[in-house]
């Protein structure tokens, strides 16, 4: 024991070192993974600073061009007018009024001669300006203003271009901070006359330079060509220049970079440090006046949210190596639940797999199914998405008829597997007694709503053919309608119908079609039409149809139908169960239809007509005399029954009369719509009874009986339909 106790101790010892390496491992990983994390945030964060400002330096200076182009526009408009105004001196003053008047943008405008250039006036500068919604006038020529020593003066007329002046203070008038723009004007000989101006207050500059707040602490800044700052909540600011601001700045080289790059026109950014801070500076020219603008955004704007969260994942990391002590505490029990239920999973998947096996058992899966008939090939197979599904297919021959269905079961898995058994169940016991695929369908409807707590419904379609002539009679229920294989492919013409188990009751509606020698009808569930690709396509009935075409077996069609879906799907997991049945007719010689069929009204003497009808009959298919005249002695007593018995005295009424050929089967079927009555319905005649023992009636379906091989009757659609089948 004392070994043993020391063998787990060492155990436990290497555990307890293995988790220890696994923690440190942990914490190293974390460290490195938030450092890396840190570092690739800031350079985003970086990169996101540089976007946002260099965008708002571009929004700001569109808003600032837009005004400089406005002035320049409206000044070089004007010109024209201003040169031909020199040969009247006494008009020069309506053109900086008109200047003014025109252009909201400019608050004042004059047109100043060069001095000596008037005969008449030695000075002559007319000026006019806005006061209020007022424009007012006054001329520049004083002695208190000597405008042709006046910067927006001299610079035009030695540059003989436009020229935007340094920012200065309008003293004396709106005691606002201004700037002009002013062009040279010129005779007709090309001497320089006069200069042309524009006048713009810059508090509309200052309130645009005031609303940019990219960061909260950001700073925006606005400098003249000289340096000079054009923005500024403290006037005494205005037109001081960085080295008049900043303390020492000659010691600050960033800052002298700075000033040497926004007064050259150049765009860029720079960090500088000032005071133990750092600040991000993004500048950029303002074309055609010589200005500069830059924004100027604290270090601690842009990485303080990234410090505040990596203390905030510091202290989570804490937190998680702690958690992880925990979990590795409980590693090994978990390992332990985790075993048993891997052991339960694979339990579960062995009775997954013995459901399924008995589900499948429960559908028909040996092909060919009835291999001593050569007037029929089928096929079917069904692909279920899971372990077990609500697809199902069911078929059987009873009384020279195929009874055969699909159905589609709402849902998926064992729910599904249990209502589709259900539903195969009932199917069987109904249809075992029942030839009308619309009572078995409504008896089905019925039987499945009275017990469907679970909500849960089934798409279902039921078919009876009929091989002695081929008459297919079907019933849907809110199932996908098949397609008919003839000379064509085309979809069965099928009443929609509810779903199974939605609502007791319900009356479904019944319909035939007649079936010819190699045609065929195939059965689906819609696991097939939605079958999905990668790309989320559905195969569709295009593609289903195109794979059936040509005339094969039945289960070559299916083949071809499983490696086109399988083709198109590749790789893509199975969504719905997918299900397949086909039905191949191959009556030897294929039903005919004699016709037209023969309508006879409730009058006695209509039965005449009759024989006329069967001899044209027996003619066509080589049947003796002896034999017709049987044939017409069967049909005669069943219509003067008709005649005399179905209908109330005095009412109109009339029996149809149609024949069938389907290979050595001749069948006729009289159908009429009097008062409900089943000739077969009547017990056997003991013709060797005397009359007083056998009593009255009865004689009459007894010779039907006698002459005729089958015969069979069924109430449908409000009609009594009685079939007789004669071996010719």
């Amino acid at each position: 024991m004392s070994r043993l106790k020391r063998k787990e101790e060492r155990l436990e010892h290497r555990s307890a070192l293995a988790g220890l390496m696994v923690v440190i491992v942990a914490a190293v990983t974390l460290e490195a993974t938030s450092l890396i994390q840190t570092y690739f945030s800031g350079q985003s964060l970086k990169k996101e600073a540089s976007l946002r400002a260099q965008t708002q330096l571009e929004s700001t200076k569109a808003s600032i061009m837009d005004v400089v182009n406005q002035t320049e526009s409206a000044v070089r408009n004007s010109i024209w007018i201003s040169e031909w105004c020199l040969k009247f001196q006494d008009s020069l003053a309506n053109v900086p009024r008109r200047l003014v008047h025109d252009n909201p943008v400019v608050m004042g405008s004059t047109m100043a001669l060069v001095p000596g250039y008037s005969r008449k006036y030695p000075l002559l500068a007319p000026y006019t300006y806005r006061s209020g919604d007022a424009l007012v006038q006054r001329s520049l020529a004083t002695e208190e203003y000597d405008y042709p020593s006046q910067e927006w003066f001299t610079e035009p007329v030695k540059l003989d271009q436009g020229y935007w002046s340094e920012p200065y203070f309008d003293e004396g008038g709106g005691e606002v901070l201004m700037t002009t723009y002013s062009v040279p004007i010129h005779d007709m000989d090309g001497q320089t006359a006069g200069v042309l101006t524009a006048d713009i207050a810059l508090d509309w500059l200052t309130d645009m330079m005031a609303d940019i707040k990219i960061y909260p602490h950001a700073n925006s800044v606005m400098i003249s060509r000289t340096g000079s700052f054009m923005v500024s909540k403290s006037r005494e600011l205005l037109q001081s220049t960085l080295i008049d601001v900043v303390d020492d700045v000659r010691n600050h080289e960033d800052f002298m970079q700075l000033d040497r790059a926004m007064k050259s026109g150049q765009s860029g950014k720079v960090i500088v440090k000032y005071k133990g801070d750092k600040f991000h500076v993004f500048y950029a020219p303002i074309e055609h006046t010589g200005w500069a603008m830059c924004i100027i955004v604290p270090s601690s704007d842009i990485y303080g949210s990234l410090r505040k969260v990596g203390t905030v994942v510091l202290l989570l990391q804490l937190i998680g190596l702690a958690l992880l002590i925990i979990i590795l505490n409980s590693f090994v029990r978990g390992q332990l639940k985790f075993n048993d239920l891997n052991k339960k999973r694979e339990r579960m998947q062995g009775e997954l797999q013995i459901a399924s096996n008995i589900q499948m058992s429960m559908v028909p899966k040996v092909f060919p199914p009835f291999p001593e008939r050569d007037d029929l090939d089928m096929s079917a197979d069904i692909i279920p998405a899971k372990e077990v599904g609500g697809d199902l297919y069911d078929f059987f021959m009873r009384d020279e008829k195929l009874f055969f269905c699909i159905g589609d079961v709402s849902g998926k898995g064992i729910p599904a597997s249990l209502v589709m058994a259900v539903t195969r169940t009932t199917f069987r016991n109904l249809s075992a007694r029942e030839d009308s695929p619309g009572r078995i369908v409504s008896s089905m409807n019925d039987s499945l709503s009275a017990m469907n707590e679970s909500n849960m419904f089934v798409t279902f379609f039921c078919g009876v053919l009929d091989m002695t002539n081929g008459i297919l009679r079907y019933c849907n229920a809110g199932h996908n309608p098949p397609l008919v294989l003839t000379d064509e492919i085309r979809t069965l013409a099928v009443e929609p119908n509810l779903p199974l188990g939605i609502m007791s009751g319900f009356e479904f509606t019944e319909q035939e079609m007649p079936f010819s020698y190699d045609d065929a009808v195939f059965l689906y569930t819609d696991g097939l039409t939605e079958a999905e690709n990668a790309e989320h396509e559905q195969f569709g009935e295009e593609r289903m149809m195109n794979s059936l075409h040509g005339r094969k077996d039945a289960a070559s069609h299916l083949k071809d139908v499983e490696e086109n879906v399988a083709l198109f799907v590749n790789d893509a997991p199975q969504s719905d169960d997918l299900t397949m049945l086909f039905v191949h007719y191959l009556g030897k010689s294929g039903a005919s239809v004699y016709g037209p069929i023969l309508v006879m009204h409730n009058d006695v003497k209509q039965i005449e007509r009759l024989g006329e009808w069967v001899n044209h009959i027996a003619e066509e298919n080589g049947i003796s005399p002896d034999a017709a005249m049987s044939i017409n002695l069967a049909l005669e007593e069943a219509a003067t029954n008709v005649i005399m018995y179905a209908y109330p005295d005095g009412t109109y009424g009339s029996v149809e009369i149609e024949a069938i050929r389907s290979g050595k089967l001749l069948t006729f079927i009289m159908a009429d719509s009097g008062k409900p009555f089943d000739p077969t319905a009547k017990p056997e005649v003991d013709i060797t009874a005397g009359l007083e023992e056998r009593g009255i009636g009865g004689l009459g379906i007894h010779l039907v009986r006698s002459i005729m091989d089958e015969v069979r009757y069924e109430r449908k659609e409000g009609k009594n339909i009685l079939t007789m089948i004669k071996h010719i």
